[in-house]
């Protein structure tokens, strides 16, 4: 499966930012020896040499974009919109599974009930797709509100992931 993800992060130029952003993209596929992989791979969509992925995929998409532009708040919106419609997606899962299946139905899974509570509390994965330079996701308001107003510009990196 794929997904366009985001990553925020604090530059003061451009491919500062996309090297922050491939960073914390890589730190989400397990580039690194304290990582564990959340994704299989990542395509950024200044990437040419994919047929199946980034550009391919999904069209043009801005490489690197200040969040405070227009591209920039684009990008922001699609990524919390998605983030806010999974979270809802899941809750009202979680909601109906409690009230109208047996503990035992709940237990096997039933309709995916345990997915979908793994989903709604989940750190990192497909259902989250707002990231930090760190490779944290932001999985509410307040976290999106407190790296957006870093001391540096903020910069968004779209990147097709797959899982």
């Amino acid at each position: 499966m794929h997904q366009v993800i985001y990553a925020l992060v604090e530059a003061s130029t451009e491919d500062t930012a996309l090297a922050c952003g491939k960073a914390a993209l890589d730190r989400l596929v397990g580039a690194g020896p304290d990582n564990a992989a959340i994704f299989d791979y990542y395509v950024t969509f200044d990437d040419e040499r994919s047929f199946v992925a980034g550009k391919a995929r999904w069209g043009e998409l801005p490489v690197v974009a200040p969040v405070d532009s227009d591209e920039g708040t684009e990008l922001l919106e699609r990524g919390w919109e998605a983030t806010k419609q999974e979270f809802e997606r899941n809750l009202e899962r979680v909601r109906t599974a409690v009230t109208e299946f047996s503990d035992d139905e709940l237990m096997h899974d039933k309709d995916l009930a345990r997915h979908a509570c793994y989903n709604l509390g989940t750190y990192r994965g497909p259902s989250l797709y707002l990231y930090t330079e760190f490779g944290d996701a932001i999985r509410n308001r307040e976290h999106l509100e407190h790296v957006l107003n870093a001391d540096e510009q903020v910069w968004i990196v779209p990147a097709d992931v797959h899982y």
